[in-house]
């Protein structure tokens, strides 16, 4: 699916471009963005990386990567970056993640990204099961997960290694199903 787009009340999700790496940079970049991410923060050449691979990737027959950048729709600024990865190794299930810049937090934009991105998964791209991780110290994150109608499943001991040390993850999933009656108490 080429390109993606998909709107909410305020924000939307594009493909990326080449000129969103300094939007993506004030993320990615940003000691604030990536203190409870899976890395450290990344310099402007690995941005630059990101964003082109990205770029490629979106046109990938099959594609199984969806890099997006999240934009305010009445500034079109570029707020978020979020990622759906389909996994090689579960049929119809992906898993996702996100980042918002910090000036842009506190106003409930994590928890429309998520749902942005479950809307493109089970609605677009048909899966069955979606699921998410977050660190144990980010509770920011539980909140915009369990918000946007995930379920806590557990956590991964030892994960990910992160400024030379090993970090547990707390996991979320939710099955289409789920997402199905979510919305339908949602809109009903």
């Amino acid at each position: 699916m080429y390109p993606v787009t998909r709107d909410d009340a305020r924000l939307s999700l594009r493909e990326l471009a080449a000129d969103d790496i300094d939007a993506v940079l004030a993320i990615y970049g940003s000691a604030e963005a990536t203190r409870h991410l899976s890395f450290t923060p990344r310099s402007r050449e690995e941005v630059e990386g990101i964003v082109s691979r990205s770029i490629v990737s979106a046109t990938h027959t099959p594609r199984d990567e969806y890099a997006l950048a999240v934009v305010e729709r009445t500034s079109t600024e570029l707020i978020g970056f979020a990622r759906l990865a389909l996994d090689p190794h579960q049929p119809l299930a992906a898993t996702i993640g996100f980042a918002v810049n910090p000036g842009s937090w506190g106003v409930g934009y994590g928890r429309e990204t998520v749902r942005l991105m479950l809307s493109l998964a089970f609605d677009d791209l048909g899966l069955h099961r979606v699921w998410a991780a977050r660190a144990p110290l980010n509770t920011d994150s539980e909140r915009i997960l369990l918000a946007a109608g995930m379920t806590e499943e557990g956590r991964i001991r030892g994960h990910v290694q992160v400024r030379g040390e090993w970090r547990d993850s707390i996991v979320y999933g939710i099955l289409h199903e789920e997402w199905e009656a979510g919305r339908k108490a949602h809109n009903g």
